[in-house]
């Protein structure tokens, strides 16, 4: 056994407690070469072995790193991998909890998907309702930004004045969590104000225990809300719960590995969501796709983001060769929806015109894309579907992460900088006061 033969079979702590190169690397579970990146590093100290053969290090240093680090990866610089029942992505498919997602989107409501996502049961008919103080709370703090505020900006707002009102939002039980995550999706829905900027309490018809997506639909545009669009708002809303760890679930499960509560890490999740080329994305393909309306083709439009060095919106993905399953989805809902050919054909047309020198596929940005254009929808609509869906997704992955080790994502820095000790630095100009 390895404990054996580093110690000599003795138990004690003694000089005879030390490690060869390639037991230190089995222990740690990484290549010899990344112990010696450990050693650069800073992260093990080593001894030369006697007779000047190889290194030895410290076992109890070893193991230290071992329980510090958690890697089980073959290599320091690796891309970290956690466990997750959550969703599950190959062969050009995607699972939640082992079943074909787009399945069930397309059979099951948003909130009967989160339900089985977070339990693995599942609630036919389920509505999440907002409480009425948080909803209150959560109003008044999004009606007090300025009018050219962001949707997200507004989600965000609104996740922490819920927060301030929920007396056990530092209960990380699975029963409290999931209290919390039910009612904290529908107030977020509600607190958003209606399309045009009025408040959120605005003349429109009554909506109170429909399902999220009926109670979205008037946040998002002014126009009439017809079943086939409804299913496709629903349905969008059910694909992108989860997409296994992207970029802002990792922030999610980075806040929920420090105990942050449900809503800390829901802004966390959002924090991230913001950026071009996650959550935003469906904007730039909306924006894309209203210009390829107005040109009357996608030739030109895709020459001047060529020209300019700019990459095509709603085309490609890195985890899938072909279509993404998603936009093959709601493709054909919106195949369905008359108002929506046009912005399809633009779709199309933007597909076929970039095939001619890439071998790209549409993403689910441009899927939403036509969804938003079609339905009358500002260019971020997209941003806030994506951000109201993922919530549920975001707790899903904070209820795995509360099961885990605390803290356990705390990489070490590679430090660049100037070795130590440096002067101390000398004041140039005049002291700041």
């Amino acid at each position: 056994m390895k404990d054996q033969a580093a110690s000599g079979g003795g138990t004690g702590a003694t000089a005879a407690q030390r490690l060869s190169t390639r037991e230190t690397a089995e222990r740690l579970g990484v290549k010899p070469e990344t112990v010696y990146a450990y050693v650069s590093r800073g992260q093990l100290s080593s001894r030369r072995a006697p007779g000047g053969r190889g290194s030895t290090f410290d076992a109890a240093e070893v193991d230290a790193l071992a329980r510090r680090t958690g890697r089980r990866d073959p290599s320091p610089t690796a891309d970290p991998v956690f466990r997750t029942s959550i969703t599950l992505i190959e062969s050009d498919r995607y699972y939640f909890r082992g079943v074909d997602a787009t399945e069930l989107a397309k059979r099951y409501t948003y909130e009967e998907v989160a339900e089985w996502l977070w339990t693995g049961g599942l609630r036919p008919g389920i509505r999440f309702t907002a409480p009425d103080e948080a909803l209150a709370a959560a109003r008044r703090a999004v009606d007090a930004l300025p009018v050219h505020a962001g949707s997200t900006d507004r989600l965000r707002v609104a996740v922490i004045a819920a927060a301030t009102v929920d007396p056990l939002r530092f209960d990380l039980s699975r029963e409290a969590v999931l209290a919390s995550a039910r009612t904290l999706i529908p107030t977020l829905v509600e607190a958003l104000p209606l399309t045009g900027g009025t408040s959120s309490t605005g003349d429109v018809a009554d909506v109170s225990g429909a399902g999220l997506a009926r109670r979205l639909w008037p946040k998002l545009t002014a126009q009439p809300a017809d079943e086939p669009s409804i299913d496709a708002l629903d349905t969008a809303l059910a694909l992108l719960i989860d997409h296994d760890l992207a970029a802002s679930t990792l922030a999610a499960r980075v806040a929920a590995s420090a105990h942050a509560h449900p809503y800390a890490v829901v802004s966390a999740g959002l924090g991230v969501l913001e950026g071009p080329l996650h959550g935003a994305a469906s904007g730039l393909a909306h924006r894309m796709l209203t210009e390829v309306l107005e040109r009357g083709s996608a030739v030109p439009v895709i020459a001047d983001h060529l020209r300019t060095g700019r990459r095509v919106p709603g085309l490609g993905h890195r985890l899938y060769v072909a279509e993404d399953p998603r936009a093959r989805t709601l493709f054909d809902l919106l195949v369905d929806i008359p108002q929506a050919a046009p912005a399809l054909a633009a779709a199309r047309d933007v597909v076929t015109t970039t095939a001619r020198h890439a071998p790209l596929h549409a993403n689910v940005d441009l899927a939403l894309a036509v969804l938003s254009v079609s339905s009358g929808m500002a260019a971020e609509a997209g941003e806030t579907v994506f951000a109201v869906s993922r919530t549920a997704g975001w707790i899903a992955h904070a209820l795995e992460e509360y099961g885990e080790r605390p803290l356990r994502m705390r990489p070490t820095g590679q430090y660049g900088g100037p070795r130590p000790p440096q002067p101390l630095p000398t004041v140039t100009g005049e002291p700041l006061r």
